[in-house]
């Protein structure tokens, strides 16, 4: 529970409680509800040639997120951090798997604090796991810049989504690929043909004005309509480098949240969301905490969002 502190406002109550009064440890038995879980690791990020240091996103989303609003009585937990050791990039997303798909069978709601973009196949692991025999169809819905289908040796932080796509094809199990935000400047010819090759439904970062928010959105909604369960995975590099100086690959254009916001309340109005995670802050190349603190308002908007669908 290391990192949850902040403001606390008088009359203590449950008008007036801010995340780090409310979040707790989700031991056994506990009512399900949003469960924390951090995978600090930059190993990805190296291995892809990116600049180091969203390692230290875990801790800084903690303290981002300490002093938010509590906006209604969703129960919230810390399941703590998976760290990358020795460059064993493989064995820690097979742990933070495992300890996703327990808060998963506990009925949580998994957060994943990232950490470099391999964070996702972690994440996917997770959910996979947690799935077992069943073979429902799995919408992978990324906010991000680029494709992250880079096809290399070893699994890096541009390589997550073409690994969950070849992993759920050998278990038979149903998953499309769904990226809003992608960057005509930041992606080679062979990742949009490997996009193609594989169905990979993409929206580029200029197809993402206001003006075009309203169809989008729509799409969206249609695409999401035949699928059974959802996994959102955000990218902070999708956002403009103004709004979001501190992740490895800043953005020459991003997509803003007067666009991006819309889009993951239309995912979470669903019902179908079953984990979220937030990749790549990078809080070393942050300016003032900027970046930090979009990634909490966005987890915030989310998760209260979709604890307020579940409700209803």
């Amino acid at each position: 529970m290391n990192g949850w502190k902040g403001r606390i406002d008088l009359p203590e109550g449950p008008a007036t409680r801010r995340w780090h009064q409310w979040v707790r440890e989700p031991v056994a038995g506990v009512a399900p509800g949003v469960a924390m879980l951090g995978f600090a690791s930059d190993e990805g990020v190296r291995r892809n040639g990116g600049r180091v240091g969203a390692a230290e996103g875990p801790a800084e989303l903690r303290a981002m997120l300490s002093n938010l609003p509590l906006l209604d009585d969703t129960p919230l937990y810390d399941a703590g951090t998976v760290d990358v050791v020795d460059g064993d990039l493989e064995g820690a997303q097979q742990r933070y798997a495992e300890k996703l798909a327990a808060l998963l069978d506990a009925g949580h709601l998994p957060v994943g604090l990232g950490g470099g973009h391999e964070i996702a196949f972690a994440t996917y692991q997770g959910l996979a796991l947690h799935l077992g025999k069943r073979r429902p169809r799995v919408a992978i819905v990324n906010i991000d810049a680029h494709f992250d289908l880079r096809r290399q040796d070893r699994g890096s932080s541009g390589t997550p989504f073409l690994q969950a796509i070849e992993h759920a094809a050998a278990l038979g199990l149903p998953l499309d690929y769904c990226v809003y935000g992608i960057s005509a400047s930041a992606n080679t010819r062979v990742l949009f043909d490997t996009a193609d090759a594989l169905g990979v439904h993409y929206v580029r970062d200029d197809e993402l004005g206001l003006l075009d928010l309203p169809a989008r959105v729509a799409e969206l909604q249609a695409k999401l309509a035949n699928v059974d369960v959802i996994y959102q995975t955000i990218c902070l590099d999708a956002l403009p480098h103004a709004m979001a100086p501190g992740v490895s690959a800043p953005s020459a254009r991003g997509v803003p949240l007067e666009v991006v916001e819309p889009l993951l309340d239309a995912i979470a109005a669903t019902g179908k969301l079953k984990v979220l995670d937030v990749a790549e802050l990078s809080p070393p190349h942050d300016r003032d905490h900027v970046t930090a603190r979009v990634a909490a308002r966005l987890i915030h908007r989310v998760t209260h969002a979709a604890g307020r669908t579940a409700r209803t």
